[in-house]
């Protein structure tokens, strides 16, 4: 298995083999969460209007995400596994749009991939071994997908060890991701868009049992959607 490390959305669009795409705080960890706890699928969306026109037309449909890590205007809840988690997700399909995130999952074109996440973490691993590829392209996304961050390339560097067969030591790594510049928002009591409860949700390696795929759905004019492996 040949391992490649590319970042923010070109590199997404330039992944080879089986992609991983991660975004740490807080997209993919909200996915893994969602899925977890019931919701059928979620539909990631670049653009904000966009979104909102698939709502329109799916009005029983969750409208999440943000615009500078902010909840936007009329959404049902923000990029916030707390928040979602407070949403009736049982059979649910959730429209997701994110700075960075769903920039990445709409940009890729590779047959295979998954979210990355540190709550899921070993789950993708064993999904993406089970494919036995030849190739695979981890992508970090980063800070609103302008410039790499601490949280993701500590989780790619994490994919990388692991798909390599390797141990890495993670005890520290609650730490490290306190320290992060994008861990800021949930310590500080006026980001009232960012509880301090997100940052548990996104950090707790290996929490949640289940990988998170993307595939073609032909009922929703072949949409990607993402769906527990």
């Amino acid at each position: 298995m040949r391992i490649h490390r590319a970042y923010l959305t070109d590199g997404a669009r330039e992944a080879v083999g089986v992609a991983i795409v991660i975004d740490v705080f807080r997209a993919c960890s909200v996915m893994a969460h969602a899925l977890a706890a019931g919701a059928r699928r979620v539909i990631p969306v670049a653009g904000v209007d966009e979104a909102r026109a698939l709502k329109r037309e799916q009005p029983d449909w969750l409208l999440i995400g943000e615009r500078h890590a902010r909840r936007l205007p009329g959404f049902d809840a923000g990029n916030s596994p707390t928040e979602v988690l407070e949403l009736p997700l049982e059979g649910a399909t959730l429209i997701h749009t994110t700075h960075a995130g769903t920039q990445g999952l709409t940009a890729a074109a590779n047959r295979h991939l998954f979210t990355g996440a540190f709550v899921n973490h070993a789950a993708t691993v064993r999904a993406v071994w089970a494919l036995a590829p030849d190739d695979v392209t981890i992508v970090a996304m980063g800070h609103q997908a302008r410039e790499r961050s601490l949280e993701d390339d500590l989780c790619a560097d994490l994919f990388e060890a692991r798909l390599s067969g390797q141990e890495m030591d993670t005890r520290d790594f609650a730490a490290r991701l306190r320290l992060a510049p994008a861990a800021a928002k949930f310590f500080d009591p006026a980001a009232d868009w960012a509880p301090q409860a997100d940052f548990a949700c996104c950090t707790a390696l290996d929490s949640i049992d289940i990988a998170v795929r993307r595939r073609r759905d032909p009922a929703l004019r072949d949409r990607w959607v993402l769906e527990r492996a």
